[in-house]
Parts: structure tokens; C-alpha cells; sequence
């Protein structure tokens, strides 16, 4: 909670979380952050709308928005699908690019009228209603998606904005908003005006190598929910690293990140100093067109968390979050 005061006061324009269940539960966190904090926006980065039906996240990002005055924020896709393989959930033959499609109507009709009466191939209500009613008039509806193209493409189509995520190369960065781009322009729409925004792992210190052993360490976590054509515009065979992605099936952690190169931790992350940040951000990030940067820091409880391990002179997220603050946004400002 106090880094999310932090990120309040700093002046963050928001804070995100993914809605899954290796974490805790977002959404009482952020009801709880409602009252604590002024400006900052929040909300699920991502939801799912396979596990979690479209009415039922609609009925909580509202209740969100009035407990927040204003200021949820609702970013939505079929979900992790490293997670929904433990559920037993197979994507395969599913037209995934429909349901989405289908599920931005429901959450659209959803929050803007309170009630729903709809026949679809993946969701049927009738007369359903709720009390909850969101402050935001149209509220905002953006999307995730890591593979793409058709979910890049959809996004700029019918979406308030497209949140990948894990793209750190250019191939991957223009890849995403090349084909979001396409998608707005086929609808008559102004790209600009939209939420284009990458959500990268990282760490900063004024010390690069804690900084980039934790992002290792995190990124090690992440390969396994990386589509095969995503690690493929990193320049990595995902045979090449299929040996993570069954050491963590097995339950084996220790083995998994062992088999995590520092090479590969850094082709999947951006760690380092501000300066690296910096370079990074300016080189890449900014020329493919991309408006709004995500972070998921690597924080000493995260790590310890998942990893069982501590890193010596990683410091605290909420230190990372003012040396961001501080010494990398101004660069941009």
C-alpha cells in the first residue's frame, strides 16, 4: 500500500495489477487504495474474460470507479496462458480474436446502460442489470495482447488503447504498433488519440548489476507466458527455451532460473541505471510510437517472494520508483 501512496504523491499517472491468481487480489487492494490516494488511476492490467465473465469484471471495475471517483482504469484479453493451462483451459479451435470482440460489446453495453439483454456465440444474458455504475462517461475500455497481429490490429479498432506487454527489441515494439495502427485506421480512427502502451519487466539502481540480476530472475517467471511468435521477434527459438518453461511446470524453480542465462534475462528486461533507461526509452521505445510505459519493477519482496532468494543491493521498490521519478522521467517530460 505504501508504494501505491507513493506513486500518488510522485504524481504516477497509474498504477496496475495483473488480475490473477498468483497475486494477491487486486481489486481489495485497489478498494482499499481508493480513499488513500488522489490522482493516481488503477486498475487490472490484465483482466481475463475467459476464467471471469465480461458482466461480472464490467459490475467491478464500476464499483472501482465510483469508489476511486473517476479513476479505474479497465485493460482486458483472453488472459495468461500460462495460467490458463493450469485451469485446464485450451485455446485452440476457440476463435480467441471473437470472444474478444464479443466480450468488448458486453463490457461496453455493460457500463454504459447497467443492463444487458444479449444472444452471442460466447455470452448470453437476459435481463441482467446491476447497481454498480461506473463515474467515467463513456468509461475507457482498453485491451492486452502479446501476440498479435489480429488482437494488435482488433485493439486499434474497437478499443481506448492497446497495452502489450514483454516487448523490449524493435522488431517487437514496431510489430505491436504497426498492426495497431492498421486496425484504426481500417475503422476510421485517430491512433494518436489512443492508449499505446508496452508494460516491460525491469529494474533500476544506481548499482546496474543487482538491478539486472533481479530482472533475470523475473523474467524467468514471464517465459513461460511468452506466445512462441512474441520470443521469436526477441530472436529466440522458443525450443531454446522450452527447458524453462517444463522446469517451472515441474514445480522446479531453482532449476528454472539456473537455466535463465544473464544473456537472456537482459534480451527479455530492461534493467540497469537511469542512463540505461534513458537510452533504452529513446532508442526504441519512443520511435515505434509508443505513448505510455508500463513498469513492473523487480522489488525484493517479489523476488524473495517467487524466487526464494534475495538480491544484495537491489533496493526497495519504493526506491526504485522515486529514482524513476527522479532521474528518468524528467528526460521525457
Amino acid at each position: 500500500m505504501s508504494a501505491i501512496e507513493l506513486m500518488d504523491e510522485l504524481g504516477f499517472w497509474g498504477c496496475y495489477s495483473a488480475d490473477e491468481t498468483y497475486h494477491k487480489d487486486m481489486w481489495s487492494l485497489f478498494a482499499a487504495a481508493a480513499a488513500r490516494t488522489q490522482r493516481l488511476r488503477m486498475g487490472p492490467e490484465v483482466t481475463h474474460v475467459i476464467l471471469k465473465d465480461p458482466t461480472i469484471i464490467a459490475q467491478q471495475v464500476a464499483t472501482l470507479d465510483e469508489l476511486t471517483r473517476g479513476r479505474a482504469e479497465l485493460v482486458f484479453s483472453t488472459g495468461n496462458l500460462a495460467m490458463l493451462k493450469q485451469y485446464g483451459v485450451r485455446l485452440e479451435g476457440s476463435k480467441p480474436i471473437a470472444r474478444l470482440r464479443e466480450a468488448h460489446q458486453v463490457l461496453r453495453t455493460f457500463l454504459a446502460e447497467g443492463a444487458i439483454d444479449f444472444e452471442g456465440e460466447y455470452y448470453s444474458y437476459a435481463g441482467l442489470f446491476t447497481a454498480a455504475r461506473p463515474v467515467q462517461d463513456p468509461f475507457p475500455i482498453k485491451m492486452g495482447a502479446m501476440r498479435g497481429p489480429r488482437s494488435f490490429e482488433l485493439a486499434g479498432e474497437i478499443a481506448d488503447g492497446l497495452h502489450t506487454a514483454a516487448a523490449y527489441s524493435r522488431e517487437a515494439l514496431d510489430f505491436a504498433a504497426d498492426a495497431f495502427r492498421r486496425g484504426a485506421e481500417r475503422a476510421g480512427r485517430d491512433w494518436r488519440s489512443l492508449d499505446l502502451a508496452d508494460n516491460p519487466l525491469g529494474a533500476i539502481a544506481h548499482d546496474p548489476e543487482p538491478a539486472r540480476e533481479a530482472a533475470r530472475i523475473l523474467s524467468a517467471f514471464y517465459i513461460a507466458s511468452m506466445p512462441r511468435e512474441l520470443l521469436a521477434r526477441h530472436g529466440i527459438d522458443s525450443s531454446d527455451v522450452q527447458p524453462v518453461v517444463d522446469a517451472f511446470a515441474q514445480g522446479d524453480v531453482r532449476r528454472a532460473l539456473e537455466l535463465t542465462s544473464p544473456e537472456l534475462g537482459a534480451t527479455l528486461s530492461v534493467a540497469g541505471t537511469p542512463r540505461d533507461w534513458i537510452q533504452k526509452i529513446e532508442q526504441d521505445f519512443r520511435p515505434a510510437g509508443f505513448n505510455h510505459l508500463l513498469v513492473t519493477f523487480a522489488d525484493p519482496f517479489l523476488v524473495e517472494s517467487w524466487a526464494g532468494r534475495t538480491v544484495d543491493g537491489l533496493p526497495s521498490l519504493e526506491d526504485q520508483l522515486r529514482l524513476f521519478h527522479d532521474e528518468v522521467m524528467p528526460a521525457f517530460t
